[in-house]
């Protein structure tokens, strides 16, 4: 198979390319799908919309989340190896549709890291207190402290995941206990206050727009699960590791997911709810309202942690797919080298870190005083070119279900179906539901233009990799092989 050729290169030692090491076990993997899928800056632009965003959440988890962990253990059960999205679409449907499955995932992933770096300065000014608050609108402080966090995210990955593992494991105890005092808050406030949400918030509003924009970042939200196995020639003993610890992340998530947003919905009106700081300015009103204003700045440390473990966790997982294609040769063979010492794919991680740190600059130089129309925008695309890959992942479990003779592998046929045809139809609709703009959304012509034009540009450019780089290298004799170090 085309895995067994990706992973045996990987492991050509006498080339100079040192074999990646087998470091991440089941709690590993839990924490890392907790920070990777528990995501707490997404929630208020979610929230925001009103208590009818429980029922899409309800709905995500039975036609999208629950079909992605199917497909998850299903795939990685019969394509082991680095690549995971990127190796599962290969697989099934050809060369064309695993780069262009990989380059979504990557390329989205190089707007959502900034946007996680920025997060991070936001979220940390309230570590110092309120003077300290109004660092996050300098530019310079906030390019800075982003190419610091940047950096060390990038070098604690090269050094390997035995020691980056540790940003992400930490990330992932971080959000879990921010999650459940953000969540105890606001029962707490609820109780002695009264709930700001009424039984007509959860009602389907007249204008069902914003609400249809809302589930395209739901089950953008709930995205990760497939994260561990873009890296899975690094996971000990993945057949036996990866189902327990899949179903473990699903359950907690879940939990933290809703639990967070009802929170929300009881404690601050909707109205109030701002997309990009909504869960401090939460924090820090609940806790005056009840005399608990300590609470910000320890609330905002352990969330500090949780946004880097999610920049560690996307960065390192992201960054393994052009590794995969450099060694293919859809994309500059140098892409696909190993660290001599720490085995690692550091030149991948590189041009991520650097990438990603040109995308914080053009933030900078091109925002104006709308931001949250900029970061709704920067969302809604990045959701299309997520969600590409996972209308694959569910074909490839429909392909597999109904291919003659069916040999069984974790699941049986039917569950194949059920979970192929289910997450299909959520993955489409929700792709289709982003291009209907937001409430911040003020210009519906522009919006429209960024979107339909960001995903054929995005899409163009893989086309160009794949059928015009990949095929000179070819005619040039270019074997798809590892670059000596």
């Amino acid at each position: 198979m085309r895995h067994e050729v990706v992973t045996s290169r990987v492991e050509q030692g006498n080339q100079g390319v040192a074999a990646l090491r087998r470091v991440l076990g089941r709690r590993d993997l839990v924490l890392l799908f907790v920070v990777a899928v528990f995501n707490l800056n997404v929630l208020p632009s979610i929230a925001a919309n009103g208590g009818v965003t429980i029922w899409l959440w309800i709905i995500s988890f039975a036609l999208f989340f629950w079909p992605q962990g199917v497909a998850v253990i299903e795939l990685a059960h019969r394509f082991p190896g680095e690549g995971g999205v990127y190796l599962w679409a290969k697989e099934v449907f050809g060369n064309w549709h695993g780069f262009l499955s990989g380059w979504c995932y990557w390329t989205n992933n190089m707007m959502y890291v900034p946007t996680v770096m920025l997060y991070f300065v936001g979220v940390s000014v309230f570590v110092f207190g309120p003077r300290f608050q109004s660092l996050a609108d300098n530019k310079v402080f906030a390019l800075s402290v982003s190419l610091t966090l940047l950096t060390v995210l990038v070098v604690l990955n090269i050094v390997g995941l035995r020691v980056g593992k540790w940003i992400n494991n930490i990330g992932g105890l971080g959000t879990g206990i921010a999650a459940v005092s953000l969540i105890g808050l606001g029962i707490f406030v609820a109780m002695r206050f009264g709930k700001a949400v009424t039984a007509t918030d959860f009602q389907i509003p007249a204008d069902p727009r914003f609400v249809l924009n809302s589930f395209g970042i739901i089950c953008y939200a709930l995205v990760g699960l497939e994260l561990a196995s873009v890296m899975g020639d690094e996971i000990d003993n993945p057949q036996r590791t990866l189902p327990g610890a899949v179903a473990w992340g699903g359950v907690l998530t879940g939990f933290l997911y809703i639990g967070a947003t009802l929170t929300l919905l009881m404690a601050v009106s909707k109205d109030k709810i701002s997309v990009l700081q909504g869960i401090m300015q939460a924090v820090s009103a609940m806790g005056e309202r009840v005399g608990f204003g300590w609470i910000v700045v320890p609330f905002a440390f352990l969330l500090s942690l949780s946004i880097a473990g999610i920049g560690s966790a996307w960065l390192g997982g992201s960054a393994r797919i052009p590794f995969v294609a450099g060694l293919d040769s859809y994309m500059p063979s140098w892409l696909g080298r190993v660290h001599p010492k720490y085995a690692t794919p550091y030149a991948a991680l590189i041009v991520h870190a650097i990438v990603s740190l040109v995308l914080v600059v053009l933030n900078f130089v091109l925002a104006g005083s709308t931001v949250q129309e900029s970061f709704q925008r920067l969302l809604s695309l990045s959701v299309v070119l997520q969600l590409v890959p996972f209308v694959y992942m569910f074909c490839a479990l429909l392909w597999i279900a109904f291919r003659e003779p069916f040999v069984k592998g974790h699941y049986s046929r039917a569950t194949l179906i059920l979970a192929g045809l289910s997450g299909c139809v959520a993955t489409v609709a929700a792709i289709a539901a982003v291009f209907f703009p937001a409430q911040q959304i003020k210009s519906l012509l522009s919006y429209e233009i960024w979107m339909f034009g960001g995903t054929f540009c995005f899409i163009g450019m893989a086309a160009f990799f794949f059928f015009v780089y990949g095929r000179r290298r070819s005619a040039r004799g270019g074997a798809a092989t590892a670059p000596v170090l």
